[in-house]
């Protein structure tokens, strides 16, 4: 059950001009389900992307990094839902290459034009044939207004789609951003474990598409946590295909283009909460907040350790306010000259904890009374220095378990 997720209508989804995208049913690992996504780019698009940073990661995932790598211009993207291509050596990199091959053969580009993506069961092989056989279908439902179809089709064990667009306006041209996600299990910063499709017809410069690709998802899906695993093949896709008219970005220090980013921003944090909202088994949706440390690392680190706690997690999932786990969490987060006599802890606006022990009014009635809320904010102030972050989190569950004892069946 999703934590106060909205979910778009298709009409709610803007076209982003220069973007097209085609859904189909391929029978990738289950019939009679859409699962097989094909965008395509029109010419002067520029592309930007970040992937997982576990090292056994998927054939798509490698072959995405060599094509982006070789500078020939991203014209098409490549989906499939079922089956990861992940754990498949050799194998698994020449069946990704293969489906980039047929597509690229049908929009006469190159096969390296191609980024082809897979998210599924780990360690079974690629049904290439079935794939291939699809992608005339998926060519030929292309259009501009299929955000909401694509959103359906990458899921895997999300209950619910995830889309948002935004518009601005920028030297008074209308700037449309649309953007698509999919996960809901391992996940976990670095990157976190999803698919993440972003696009827009701003007009920027290729040369900062790579750094853009990384600051967003810094500011997102690097700020996530459901289960604490790392997949082998997220990926996060930045596009603009230039199309809005107005002048061209070339940094980020004018008014128009902070404007954008700020956009930008705002797009891929909904993507990624969106994630975390819809965690498998989900309940409760958690914002870790830290504060007062000597550097936004130092507090990521604590906010974390917070997040990927089972037993943080579980003590949310029964509103228990078993809160020395919070404790005991900022204590282990790795920080060697931590102070906990300089350590308060809150709960929403809860005073728990203060110059690291309990608060002499805290009463554990109103630590339950925040915990049986399905958004809360922990807050921890570490009196360090200046520096803040938050991450978002969830509960962890009796379905949880379930979903992944059943996953591949």
């Amino acid at each position: 059950m999703a934590v106060h997720l909205h979910v778009a209508s298709p009409q709610d989804l803007h076209e982003v001009a220069g973007v097209q995208i085609g859904v189909t049913e391929a029978g990738v690992r289950k019939t009679h389900r859409k699962d097989l996504t094909v965008i395509t780019l029109d010419p002067g698009s520029v592309v930007g992307a970040v992937f997982t940073q576990n090292r056994f990661c998927a054939a798509p995932v490698q072959l995405c990094k060599q094509h982006l790598a070789a500078g020939t211009g991203i014209r098409a993207l490549v989906i499939n839902t079922g089956v990861a291509n992940a754990g498949t050596g050799e194998s698994g990199l020449q069946n990704a290459f293969a489906v980039c091959e047929a597509l690229a053969a049908q929009l006469g580009i190159k096969p390296q034009q191609v980024l082809p993506f897979s998210t599924g069961v780990i360690m079974e092989p690629l049904p290439v044939q079935r794939i291939v056989d699809g992608l005339p279908q998926a060519l030929a439902a292309r259009a501009t207004d299929h955000w909401s179809l694509a959103s359906q089709a990458i899921m895997t064990t999300d209950t619910l789609p995830k889309a948002i667009s935004r518009q601005i306006s920028i030297e008074g041209k209308t700037v449309t951003i649309t953007g698509i996600s999919k996960g809901a299990g391992m996940i976990r910063p670095n990157m976190a474990t999803m698919l993440g499709f972003m696009a827009t017809d701003a007009v920027i410069a290729p040369n900062l598409m790579k750094a853009l690709a990384h600051e967003l998802a810094e500011a997102s899906f690097n700020r996530i946590s459901i289960d604490g695993d790392t997949s082998t093949n997220d990926s996060f896709v930045v596009m603009a295909s230039g199309q809005a008219g107005h002048a061209q970005i070339t940094h980020w220090d004018s008014d128009s283009a902070r404007l954008l980013k700020q956009a930008l921003t705002e797009v891929a944090r909904w993507l990624a909460q969106a994630i975390v909202r819809d965690g498998e088994g989900a309940t409760k949706f958690i914002t870790v907040s830290i504060e007062g440390g000597r550097d936004a690392a130092e507090c990521r680190q604590v906010a974390y350790a917070i997040a990927h706690s089972p037993l943080v997690k579980t003590a949310f999932f029964a509103s228990d306010p078993n809160l020395g786990r919070i404790l005991a969490a900022i204590g282990y987060a790795g920080i060697a000259d931590l102070d906990q006599s300089l350590i308060d802890l809150y709960l929403d606006e809860v005073h728990v904890a203060i110059h690291g022990g309990r608060h002499p009014d805290y009463k554990e009635e109103d630590g339950q009374r925040i915990m049986k809320q399905d958004e809360i904010t922990v807050r921890v102030l570490l009196g360090r220095g200046q520096a803040q972050d938050q991450v978002w989190t969830c509960d962890l569950s009796h379905e949880y378990v379930t979903i992944n004892a059943d996953y591949r069946s």
